[in-house]
């Protein structure tokens, strides 16, 4: 209904090929965010520290990269580990020190941030090695952008262990219910540190895809990324609760989010107002979710 009404409004502009190319990657980073927030929000936790992730990772990788001649794993190894060892910091602070999860993560929000800013003396980390761009810059038979399939294969990744294996079913164990999982013989306190680093990688993955995409590490992307992908999250089926959502639903809650973005951009509409209608979807979506559960109750 969304792209028929875009279609109407804007025939010229949105139903171009490169437009809709745009709207896909805009959804790909923002849905590998997502996959690594599912698994938090699952868990009945939240990570606000993604958004931050993004950005330190991507520095990290950038000036991993600036290196000539140092093999390009190398630099995906230091987006990916910095994601993880934030994630554990959450983990063990969430599951641990048992702080509340929206504590610690607005904690780790504030802090990432300034590491970037300090790492990077708060301006992009440019010149970067040409085969670095090659990891998310190019496009499959120079149509499809390669963000897609990342964003794809991660999804499929994320249902099949949510769906598929004992670690999802605990995931979905803990989220419904921290105390009877207990009982029943589920280290609750272990999954919440897993499930954080899950989000932290999955993260730093992004933060690698975006400066690998724009060859540069910026301390200051990633601004509000978390609350797009905990959007998509939410809009797609998964309970802020715990406990219940699909894995296909974050990808279509990625898509919508993309796809409302792009026709508010193609309709001229304010950045500033299309944060307030993000908002509100959030809210709406929340809103109708406890409805739900206090119907079926």
């Amino acid at each position: 209904m969304l792209v028929i009404i875009l279609m109407i409004l804007s025939p010229n502009a949105f139903a171009k090929p490169r437009n809709l190319i745009n709207v896909v990657k805009q959804a790909s980073i923002n849905g590998v965010l997502a996959c690594g927030m599912m698994f938090v929000i699952i868990a009945g936790g939240i990570d606000l520290s993604a958004g931050s992730v993004v950005a330190l990772s991507g520095v990290v990788a950038a000036y991993l990269a600036q290196m000539q001649g140092l093999p390009i794993f190398v630099p995906i190894l230091g987006a990916l580990g910095t994601g993880a060892l934030i994630g554990l910091v959450n983990g063990f602070g969430a599951a641990y020190a048992e702080l509340p999860p929206f504590i610690i993560t607005l904690a780790t929000m504030s802090i990432v941030r300034g590491a970037a800013l300090i790492l990077s003396g708060g301006s992009p980390v440019f010149g970067l090695q040409e085969q670095f761009e090659g990891i998310a810059g190019i496009s499959i038979a120079n149509v499809i952008p390669i963000l897609v399939l990342y964003f794809l294969l991660i999804a499929v990744f994320s249902g099949f262990i949510l769906n598929k294996t004992v670690f999802g079913r605990h995931v979905y164990a803990i989220g419904g219910n921290s105390i009877t999982a207990k009982v029943s013989g589920i280290n609750v306190k272990s999954m919440l540190l897993r499930v954080y680093i899950i989000c932290g990688v999955f993260s730093g993955i992004a933060g690698l895809l975006i400066a690998s995409r724009t060859m540069q590490g910026s301390p200051t992307v990633g601004v509000g990324y978390e609350m797009d992908a905990i959007a998509a999250v939410v809009i797609g089926g998964v309970s802020m609760s715990g406990g219940s959502g699909k894995w296909y639903g974050t990808i279509i809650g990625a898509l919508l989010l993309a796809l409302i973005s792009n026709g508010l951009d193609i309709l001229g509409v304010s950045s500033n107002f299309q944060q307030i209608i993000k908002g509100i979807i959030i809210a709406v979506a929340v809103y109708l979710d406890l409805r739900g559960k206090k119907t079926s109750a």
